[in-house]
């Protein structure tokens, strides 16, 4: 799934961001509303990655939706 179509279906998958990164309040994640660069800001913060490595954990995420 690409991030336009992610981020057109937010709601719904924040449920599924959650999983994936369960440290990520729920809060954190409603703000994000869908902004991948902001959702990799939290990530980086929250679990002490660089910008590339939760860059690629979210590419990674991103390609495993269906």
């Amino acid at each position: 799934m690409n991030w336009d179509q992610i981020k057109g279906r937010w709601k719904e998958m924040t449920g599924r961001v959650r999983e994936r990164w369960g440290e990520l309040t729920e809060d954190e994640v409603q703000q994000a509303a869908g902004n991948r660069e902001q959702l990799e800001g939290l990530i980086q913060q929250r679990y002490g990655k660089t910008k590339e490595q939760a860059r690629e954990e979210v590419d990674k995420w991103a390609s495993e939706q269906s």
